[in-house]
């Protein structure tokens, strides 16, 4: 059972837990947990999806209940009516806040988009950061006898695919547990240390006005086990305290 943040008769908000996709793929034929399929058979009805989070990303998706309501909703995503806060755990210190405003080209997949063309230009990507903590732990991970770590409240103004990741990839500062842009020996230091090998990245916050009723929702997805793990071995608990679950588990 997925945890449902918000359900009506037009829409349903669930906690997409790390690890999983959003609906079923072909590039993915091995996997059997599936957001869409499991969200219908659990509520008995179908589902629409309006966005996407990426399978390691955790977080708050939204999903409409209606091709209409699904159709408003996209809407608001395209004009940039939604307003979408993550929270990710990065290599080194961030010491202000910034924004990154970096052009990025879109991915292709080398299976799926193996005829498209190659020849795209850059489309425009912004994205605003704020380091909430910071940490130095005594740990030798790469050639440095200490290894750093931020935690970083962002804000995507653009929704591209893999944004997040490579916009602070392109800032050399990595999400921890990216495989595909991140700092693999870091990745590997984090896990054998502090035995945490998911994506650090979480989408927290997501803000935008109901399609039919015009109230503004603000849902909000707590930190999953691994991040209580994490936080709480970095002395970072309390930081963000509406964002921690009192169930944990592993704290």
């Amino acid at each position: 059972m997925l945890e449902v943040l918000f359900q009506d008769q037009h829409l349903i908000a669930i906690h997409k837990p790390a690890g999983w996709l959003v609906h079923r793929s072909w590039l993915d034929r091995h996997e059997t947990r599936f957001v869409m399929q499991t969200v219908r058979d659990q509520i008995g009805q179908y589902v629409f999806p309006v966005h996407r989070l990426d399978k390691p990303t955790s977080g708050v998706l939204l999903m409409a209940l209606s091709s209409e309501v699904a159709c408003l909703l996209a809407q608001q995503f395209e004009h940039h009516a939604v307003e979408k806060k993550y929270h990710a755990i990065v290599r080194g210190y961030i010491n202000g806040a910034g924004i990154i405003d970096y052009p990025l080209k879109e991915e292709k997949d080398k299976i799926a988009d193996k005829y498209a063309s190659r020849i795209r230009q850059p489309q425009s990507c912004i994205t605003h950061y704020l380091p909430l903590a910071r940490v130095e732990c005594p740990i030798e991970i790469g050639r440095y006898p200490t290894s750093r770590f931020s935690l970083l409240a962002l804000k995507p103004k653009t929704g591209r695919k893999h944004q997040l990741r490579r916009h602070m990839a392109h800032i050399r500062h990595p999400i921890i547990g990216d495989t595909t842009h991140g700092d693999l020996r870091q990745n590997r230091g984090v896990a054998h240390h502090f035995a945490t090998s998911r994506l650090m990245l979480h989408a927290s916050y997501l803000s935008f006005k109901h399609p039919m009723t015009g109230d503004k929702l603000q849902l909000i997805a707590k930190w999953d086990d691994a991040w209580m793990h994490l936080l709480s071995q970095f002395g970072w608990l309390g930081i963000v305290p509406e964002l921690e679950s009192q169930h944990s588990s592993k704290v």
